[in-house]
C-alpha cells in the first residue's frame, strides 16, 4: 500500500500494476488528462509533473518526467499537474504568463512547460536567464519557438502573491508528516510486485530473498525497458524510501555519495571539489532526468556512454557494495568488465560512491562531445586527472566514455605521461600512445575515425588549458 497527495487529496493505493507509470496512473485512474505523452522516454518533456518532497521545515519542488515514473516512487510525496494550478477562476502566474506572452499555439506541449515554469517558481523566485534556459531545456515545443516561452518565464512572477500552494504550505506540510514512510510497504496487482524498503537492512533481505528483483531509484533508465520495449518487470525493489542511500556526506578526505541520491543532489558537493564534475551534470539529459536519476543507477546501469562514470574513474573513486550484511569496496575502474557485465554478485547492490577530495588529487577536467548541448549522450567522453609537480608529470589517469565496451582507462597514454616532463614533447607521445588504447566503433553518434581523432585532441586541450589559464578552451563541442 502507498500513500500519497494528488494535490490535495490523499490517496492510498494499495491494487496497482507497479509496472504502471504516473503518467498513465493520471490518465486512466485520476483521470487527469492535461499531463500528455510525446516520447514516452525522457526527452519531450510533454509529461512533465511536479513532486513535491519534505525537505526539512519546507517542500522541495522537484519537475520529473511522469512517463519514466513508476507509481511506487509517490509514496510519501505530493503529486502536482498542470490541472491543481488553477487560482480558483484565475489562472496561475506560470500559466497566465504563458497566455500574456503567446507561448502557446497547438497547446500539446504546454502543460509539461507550465509545469517545470511552476517548479522554477517555487524554488527560485525570480529566475535568471541561465535558471530558465536549465528549468526548459527538457521541454520541447514543435510550434511556438523558445523566445515567447523564455519570455513568459521572466514575467511570470513579476506581479508576486502568494498562490493556493504558498497559502497551503504548513497544511500540506503538516500532511506530508504524517504520511512518510516509516515501514516496509508492498504494492501488487496480483501479477507484479514493488517493494518499497525504508532500512538498508530491509533492502538487503529483500535482494537475497528476491535475487531477480530489478532495483529503481530514479527510473529514468529503467523505466524504459516498460515504456519503449514493453518488458514486464516481475518484482521491484525502490529504493528512493530509504534514508541513508540519499545521503551526501562531504568528510575531510572523501565524498560519500549514497547510490539512490539524485543527480541534482550530488551536483552540490561534487561541483564544489570538481568543477569541470558539476558542469558535466549541468550537461547530464534535463533538469527533469536529473531530478530523478541517480549516480548509483548511472553506474549500475553499465553503459558504455554513461556520463559519470568516466569522470569518477578518473578521480579514482571507490564503490560499497552490499550483500545480505556484508559489504565490500570496489575501485570502481574495477566494476566493468564487458558490455553490460559488472562484477556486482548476485543478491549485491551498489550501497554508495566514495569520492576522494580535491586537495592534491590531480588537476582534474572533463569533456564531453556531443552534437548538442542539453539532453544529449556523448559521442566521447574525455576525463583526464593528472598530478604534476616541478615540471614533472608524478601520476596520471585517463578515462573514456564513447571508446570502447566500458568505460575505460587509457593505459598506454597513461604510462607515456607517468614519470615524463610536461611539454609537448610528451603529449605528443601520449597522444600517440592513446591512438593504441581503443578501437571504437562507429555509430549514428560518431565515426570510428572521428572518436579516434577527437579523443587524442582532449589530450592537447588538457595540455593548452593547464598551461595557459588565461585561454579560454572549455566551451561546447559539437560532433
Amino acid at each position: 500500500m502507498i500513500r500519497f497527495l494528488l494535490n490535495r487529496e490523499l490517496r492510498v493505493e494499495d491494487h496497482l500494476d507497479p509496472n504502471m507509470t504516473v503518467l498513465n496512473y493520471l490518465r486512466t485512474q485520476a483521470r487527469k488528462t492535461g499531463t500528455k505523452e510525446g516520447c514516452a522516454s525522457g526527452d519531450c518533456g510533454a509529461c512533465t509533473v511536479v513532486l513535491g518532497e519534505l525537505d526539512g521545515e519546507r517542500i522541495r519542488y522537484r519537475s520529473v518526467n511522469s512517463c519514466l515514473t513508476f507509481v511506487s516512487a509517490l509514496n510519501g510525496k505530493q503529486l502536482i499537474t498542470v490541472e491543481d494550478l488553477k487560482q480558483g477562476d484565475r489562472l496561475h502566474p506560470a500559466q497566465q504568463a504563458m497566455v500574456d506572452c503567446h507561448g502557446s499555439q497547438c497547446g500539446f506541449c504546454t502543460p509539461g512547460i507550465v509545469m517545470s515554469m511552476f517548479a522554477l517558481g517555487k524554488n527560485v523566485g525570480k529566475p535568471e536567464k541561465e535558471e530558465i534556459h536549465e528549468a526548459l531545456a527538457g521541454n520541447l515545443c514543435r510550434c511556438t519557438g523558445y523566445r515567447p516561452i523564455v519570455e513568459a518565464a521572466e514575467k511570470m512572477y513579476d506581479n508576486v502573491t502568494p498562490d493556493s500552494f504558498n497559502r497551503e504550505h504548513a497544511d500540506t506540510l503538516a500532511r506530508l508528516r504524517e504520511i512518510q514512510p516509516r515501514a516496509q510497504v508492498e504494492l501488487s496487482n496480483g501479477k507484479r510486485k514493488a517493494y518499497n524498503p525504508t532500512t538498508l537492512a530491509e533492502l538487503a533481505l529483500l535482494k537475497e530473498q528476491h535475487p531477480e528483483a530489478r532495483l529503481v531509484a530514479g527510473g529514468t533508465d529503467l523505466a524504459l525497458e516498460v515504456t519503449q520495449l514493453r518488458k514486464e518487470i516481475g518484482t521491484l525493489i525502490y529504493v528512493g524510501d530509504i534514508a541513508e542511500m540519499k545521503q551526501v556526506q562531504v568528510f575531510d578526505d572523501r565524498i560519500e555519495l549514497g547510490a539512490a541520491a539524485s543527480l541534482t543532489d550530488c551536483y552540490q558537493a561534487l561541483s564544489n571539489d570538481y568543477p569541470d564534475f558539476g558542469a558535466l551534470l549541468h550537461r547530464f539529459a534535463s533538469l527533469q532526468i536529473r531530478n530523478q536519476g541517480t549516480l548509483g543507477g548511472n553506474i549500475g546501469n553499465a553503459s558504455p556512454i554513461g556520463d559519470s562514470p568516466p569522470a569518477l574513474i578518473a578521480l579514482g573513486a571507490q564503490l560499497v557494495l552490499r550483500q545480505g550484511e556484508q559489504s565490500r569496496s570496489l575501485d570502481l575502474q574495477d566494476y566493468f568488465i564487458d558490455y553490460k557485465v559488472t562484477a556486482q554478485q548476485p543478491g549485491e547492490f551498489i550501497e554508495k560512491v566514495i569520492v576522494p577530495r580535491a586537495a592534491d588529487n590531480g588537476e582534474f577536467r572533463s569533456y564531453k562531445i556531443s552534437k548538442r548541448i542539453d539532453d544529449d549522450i556523448s559521442a566521447v567522453l574525455g576525463c583526464f586527472n593528472l598530478v604534476i609537480r616541478d615540471g614533472r608529470v608524478q601520476s596520471a589517469r585517463v578515462a573514456f566514455g564513447g571508446m570502447a565496451a566500458i568505460p575505460k582507462r587509457a593505459s598506454q597514454c597513461e604510462q607515456a605521461l607517468t614519470g615524463a616532463e610536461w611539454n609537448r614533447d610528451t603529449i605528443e607521445k601520449a597522444k600517440q600512445a592513446l591512438a593504441q588504447d581503443f578501437s571504437p566503433i562507429s555509430d549514428f553518434r560518431a565515426s570510428r575515425e572521428y572518436r579516434q581523432l577527437t579523443a587524442v585532441n582532449l589530450l592537447t586541450r588538457y595540455f593548452v588549458e593547464l598551461e595557459s589559464p588565461e585561454v579560454e578552451t572549455r566551451v561546447t563541442a559539437y560532433v
